[in-house]
C-alpha cells in the first residue's frame, strides 16, 4: 500500500501525553521570570510607582459577559497592568475541539483534542526606549487524542487545524524591527510561516486544517514545512513601496525536525528548541495588493470608503533540499517493480506558485457589521517529486448573520487536492505487478459548514460540519481491500477561551 498521506503521518507517531495545563503554566512562568530579568533601567524603571499601585482584580463574576471584557481574567490579578507598564503583553488561549465521524471512513467515533497557546510580547520602545521593536515568544501545550484523521478517516485534507503530536513546545521566538514609520521591517528568529505567508483573512474562520496552512505544502515539504506546530530559524523582510502594495519575503530552514523526508515526525523536535540549520533552505516571497483599505499611517475612524475592501496576493516558494520521486527508484525502475531497490530517485529542489484572494462583495450599511466576503486560494507544483500537484480552497463568510448577533460569523467553504500523476502512475503499476485490483488515487474534496457563536468577548463556541468526498484521493479500505474508503460525514464543535 502506498505511504499514508503526509498530513496524517504526525498522528501515527504519538508521543506520550503530558500534564496539559500545568506544564504550560510552568513554561509560561519561566517566560515571565526571564522577562523580569530583561528589565533594565530606562523608560520602564520610571514607572515602578505606578506598577506598585496597580488595581486589584475585580470580582470574577462582575461583568463576566460585558462587551468590554475581552479576557476571562481581565488583569490577571493586576499582573497585566504591571507588565503593561514595562511594555509587555501576555495572552493565553485554550481551544478544545471535539470531532466525530458519523459515516464512512475507517471507522465511526469521536475524539477530543486541545491546544493552549501562550504568547508574550515586549514593546522595546516602552521597555528599553528602542522605537519600532517587538520581541515575541510563544509556546504551545497540545493534548488529547491526536489521531482522529489517521485512525478514523484517512484524509489528505485533515479536519482539525489544531491536531498535532502531544507536546509542550516552544513555537515562535523572534525579534522584529521596523523603520521609516513602518514602511519597512525585518524579523529574525524562529518563525512559523503560516502566520504571515499564504494567509487568507476569511479562511481563518474554518476548522479544517487546510483552511490554514494549505494542503500542498503540508504534503510536499519536509514535515509539512515550518508551520504550526513547527517553526524554523530564518529572516523575513517586509516593505511597503507604495500605497496598497506590500512585498513580503523570507529565507528559512526547510526542515524543522531535521529528519529524512519519509520519516520526519514532529517528535524529532518535541520541545521546539532544536533550531535546525543543517538541511536545505526554504525561500518564499509574496506580493500583496490591498484595495479600499486605510493607507499606512492613516487612522481608521470607521468612516468606510464607498468601495468594498479586498486583498490579492501572488507568491512562490522554492526549497533547495532533495525530494523523493513518487514513481521511480534510484535505478530507474518503478517503485512497484519487485526488482526495485525501494529507494526513490531524488530530485534536487522543489517549488510552487500560489495566489490568494479575499474580497468583500456585499455590505448593506457601510457603517454596519453585516457583510459577505469571498475567498479563494490556489497552488500548483511539479508532479514527479510531489504527492500533491494542485490544491485549492475557497468559500463564503457572512458576518453578523442573524439579528442581534453582530459578532458572530457563518461560513461555507470547500477544499480540493489533486494527487500527482506520478503517484497515480505508481498505483497503476502496483496493480500491474501484483495482478490484484488496486485503486488509483486522484482527487479529494471536502465541504465545510460552520458557525462561530460569540458567547462572550472572551469565549467562542463553533459547531462545525464537514463532508469528505473520495477520502485520501480514493485509497484502499483496510477493512475491505476490494473497495475504496467511502465518503465521510464529520460533525463537531470547537470552543475557544481567551484568558
Amino acid at each position: 500500500m502506498p505511504p499514508f498521506p503526509r498530513a496524517c503521518e504526525h498522528a501515527l507517531d504519538r508521543s506520550p501525553p503530558l500534564r496539559h495545563a500545568w506544564a504550560a503554566r510552568g513554561l509560561l512562568g519561566a517566560a515571565l521570570f526571564s522577562t523580569g530579568l530583561l528589565a533594565v533601567p530606562g523608560k520602564a524603571a520610571a514607572q515602578t510607582d505606578t506598577a506598585a499601585s496597580a488595581p486589584s482584580e475585580p470580582g470574577f463574576f462582575t461583568g463576566l459577559f460585558a462587551p468590554s471584557r475581552s479576557n476571562l481574567f481581565p488583569t490577571l490579578g493586576g499582573l497585566r497592568t504591571v507588565l503593561g507598564n514595562y511594555g509587555i503583553t501576555l495572552n493565553v488561549t485554550d481551544a478544545e475541539t471535539v470531532l466525530g465521524n458519523l459515516t464512512g471512513g475507517f471507522k465511526q467515533g469521536a475524539t477530543m483534542q486541545g491546544l493552549i497557546t501562550a504568547t508574550l510580547q515586549i514593546n522595546t520602545d516602552t521597555a528599553f526606549g528602542l522605537p519600532g521593536g517587538t520581541f515575541n515568544v510563544s509556546a504551545l501545550q497540545i493534548h488529547g487524542n491526536n489521531d482522529f484523521d489517521a485512525s478514523y478517516l484517512g484524509t489528505i485534507q485533515t479536519t482539525n487545524g489544531n491536531e498535532a503530536e502531544n507536546a509542550t513546545r516552544l513555537w515562535e521566538l523572534w525579534y522584529d524591527q521596523s523603520f521609516a514609520n513602518g514602511a519597512f521591517d525585518i524579523k529574525i528568529g524562529q518563525q512559523s510561516l503560516d502566520q504571515e505567508f499564504i494567509v487568507s483573512q476569511y479562511s481563518g474562520l474554518f476548522i479544517n486544517t487546510m483552511m490554514g496552512w494549505p494542503a500542498l505544502p503540508s504534503n510536499n515539504l519536509y514535515a509539512g514545512g515550518p508551520a504550526y506546530p513547527l517553526s524554523s530559524l530564518g529572516v523575513r523582510v517586509r516593505g511597503i513601496p507604495t500605497s496598497g502594495l506590500t512585498v513580503l519575503a523570507g529565507v528559512f530552514d526547510d526542515n524543522p525536525p531535521g529528519g529524512p523526508f519519509d520519516n520526519d515526525p514532529q517528535s524529532l523536535d518535541a520541545g521546539g528548541t532544536k533550531f535546525n540549520l543543517n538541511t536545505g533552505a526554504l525561500i518564499i516571497a509574496e506580493l500583496q495588493y490591498a484595495v479600499n483599505q486605510p493607507l499606512l499611517g492613516q487612522m481608521d475612524y470607521g468612516n468606510r470608503a464607498a468601495g468594498l475592501p479586498g486583498t490579492y496576493k501572488l507568491g512562490f516558494w522554492y526549497d533547495t533540499g532533495s525530494f523523493p520521486d513518487q514513481e521511480f527508484d534510484d535505478t530507474g525502475l518503478s517503485l512497484a517493480n519487485p526488482a526495485s531497490t525501494g529507494i526513490p530517485r531524488m530530485h534536487r529542489g522543489n517549488f510552487s506558485f500560489y495566489g490568494v484572494m479575499d474580497q468583500m462583495v456585499w455590505r448593506p450599511d457601510p457603517q454596519g457589521p453585516r457583510s459577505l466576503g469571498v475567498f479563494l486560494r490556489a497552488m500548483g507544483a511539479p508532479a514527479q517529486q510531489n504527492f500533491i500537484t494542485m490544491s485549492a480552497n475557497g468559500g463564503l463568510v457572512l458576518a453578523d448573520p442573524l439579528p442581534g448577533r453582530d459578532s458572530d460569523s457563518a461560513g461555507l467553504g470547500f477544499g480540493i487536492v489533486k494527487v500527482s500523476g506520478a503517484a497515480s502512475a505508481l498505483d497503476q503499476q502496483t496493480a500491474y505487478f501484483t495482478g490484484m485490483p488496486y485503486p488509483v488515487r486522484s482527487t479529494e474534496t471536502f465541504l465545510e459548514l460552520t458557525y462561530q457563536f460569540q458567547a462572550a468577548p472572551w469565549w467562542t463556541i463553533q459547531p462545525d460540519f464537514q463532508y469528505i468526498f473520495n477520502p485520501g484521493g480514493g485509497i484502499q479500505n483496510p477493512n475491505n481491500p476490494a473497495a475504496r474508503v467511502s465518503n465521510e460525514a464529520v460533525i463537531g464543535v470547537r470552543t475557544v477561551v481567551t484568558f
